[in-house]
């Protein structure tokens, strides 16, 4: 009996540490005076002072940071109608830092215990420093991802346009509507095919996570709300999470280590259309873009992130596939067009920068339109309007305010595009060589070529100067295949038999 009473007042007493040890560490206490001094020194530029969203840098951001007064959360695993956050809501915010804003993760220069103090702090703009949480989030059973699981998803993503309104037939955000923020400003719907700019994770359970609470402040609803006519069970929450999880297109993530564009060497003609199936067989590389902010007008407030290109050249000509996702088609002249548009509403457009002559050494041009020892050609394609067709002009640069048209006919360069479902896709087309030699490119098999990308959102208002650009990357023409390291490789290989059949017979005993 007493052995028995023995072990049982081990066991409630390893309980009771244990829940000791899980309640200190679920309350996580932050100093706020600490956090107040941490916010003065790193938040206060964007965040402002009283912590209204209204610092030295809002206007040079989209989106708009947050209003912490509001307390508004955009990564939130309470109730969906609950507006108190749980303090790990926030930690991660500032761990992590916030995808496709210009909100950083600061998990490398703060300490564990200095985002707790910050915690602590932000919590105060809005009074909550004493709320506790009334509801979390009920994950129920998650469903895990199949190939039946994503195809209930994608009924219910499609269902009365109940997700596809705003993210797209394909999920890449190209909204049927204009979307505003909770302040007015002007919101763009997720691109679900980029993974990197999820709000929380591109983990299904995160996704779970923003479409049974939504996200504050933006018109991502809540499809755990009883009251909405969308409402979705946590089933088919599972189910639209994998849908929308299964969307994300990996071979157009950028790669650190992918900066050189590969054009093939093909026989026959180079494709002169974006449906060319022998594009596929073109390896596509992925690079950033970011806003123009060395020449007026600067811009800091893009829409487009990334370019993808592939390239291939034949014994004559050499092709370009543009391809970006732009999540309106911007058609002057289309009264759809500019109900989604910011105003003024200009051509959506795209450019490709090469230098006049390939540099012998590892000097190159000013990535900025050239400078005046090392001129740059500029193709520049624009999509048109109701009234004109796409176009593609030739300009030679010398830096920003030395411009030459030029007669792109003459030289040979053409053009074809395709918008569809929320991408752009856009071919351009030249001769390896021109006659003009000393004001064109000669391209040339073997080289590492300098190559830069623009882009421009006709509806971002985005035009001359206010773009997004890359810097120099490198186009290398692969020389074409060769059969005789094939054919060496065959005589190696027989002189090793020959070998090997001579040294068995002469050691064999006379």
């Amino acid at each position: 009996m007493n052995n028995r009473f023995l072990r049982i007042s081990i066991l409630l007493m390893g309980l009771t540490a244990a829940a000791i040890t899980a309640s200190s560490a679920l309350a996580k206490p932050g100093n706020t005076e600490n956090g107040e001094k941490i916010y003065a020194k790193r938040c206060v530029i964007c965040h402002g002072a009283e912590g209204d969203g209204q610092g030295a840098a809002t206007e040079l951001l989209n989106p708009p940071p947050r209003d912490f007064t509001a307390a508004l959360y955009k990564i939130k695993t309470t109730g969906f109608d609950d507006i108190v956050p749980n303090d790990e809501d926030i930690m991660r915010m500032i761990h992590d830092g916030m995808p496709g804003t210009a909100m950083p993760g600061w998990a490398d220069i703060l300490q564990e215990q200095e985002i707790w103090d910050l915690v602590a702090y932000l919590k105060t703009f809005a009074g909550l420093e004493e709320e506790i949480p009334t509801e979390q989030l009920d994950y129920g059973q998650q469903v895990e991802t199949s190939a039946e699981s994503i195809a209930k998803g994608k009924k219910l993503f499609h269902e009365s346009d109940r997700c596809s309104e705003c993210h797209g037939e394909d999920g890449k955000g190209d909204a049927t509507k204009r979307l505003k923020g909770d302040a007015g400003e002007r919101t763009w719907p997720r691109n679900l095919t980029k993974p990197w700019t999820f709000r929380g994770s591109n983990d299904p359970k995160d996704i779970f996570a923003r479409i049974s609470v939504g996200i504050a402040g933006t018109e991502m609803p809540s499809f755990a709300d009883p009251e909405s006519k969308k409402k979705l069970s946590i089933e088919d929450r599972w189910h639209v999470a994998n849908y929308a999880a299964s969307l994300m297109k990996t071979d157009k993530v950028v790669r650190a280590e992918n900066t050189v564009v590969k054009a093939d060497k093909i026989e026959g003609e180079v494709p002169d259309s974006p449906d060319d199936e022998r594009w596929q067989q073109s390896e596509p590389t992925s690079f950033f873009l970011v806003p123009q902010i060395i020449a007026k007008q600067r811009f800091f407030t893009p829409s487009n992130d990334t370019i993808t290109v592939r390239a291939m050249y034949s014994n004559t000509d050499i092709a370009f596939l543009l391809e970006w996702d732009d999540r309106s088609q911007s058609l002057l002249g289309s009264k759809e067009a500019e109900t989604i548009a910011d105003e003024p509403m200009s051509e959506d457009a795209v450019a490709i920068q090469l230098p006049v002559s390939i540099p012998e050494g590892v000097e190159k041009p000013y990535f900025g339109m050239g400078d005046a020892s090392h001129p740059v050609n500029i193709w520049y394609w624009k999509s048109g309007t109701t009234d004109k067709p796409e176009s593609i002009a030739l300009t030679n640069s010398k830096g920003f305010k030395d411009i030459e048209q030029r007669n792109t006919e003459a030289a040979g360069i053409v053009s074809k595009s395709q918008y569809r479902n929320g991408t752009w896709k856009v071919v351009m087309k030249r001769p390896l060589g021109t006659r003009e030699v000393a004001k064109d490119i000669q391209f040339t098999k073997g080289k590492f070529i300098p190559i830069a990308f623009a882009a421009w959102d006709g509806s971002n208002s985005e035009k001359g100067s206010k773009h997004t650009m890359t810097t120099w990357y490198w186009l290398l023409l692969k020389p074409a295949a060769s059969s005789k390291p094939l054919i060496w490789a065959l005589i190696v290989m027989l002189l090793i038999i020959a070998a090997q059949f001579w040294w068995q017979k002469s050691a064999r005993p006379a």
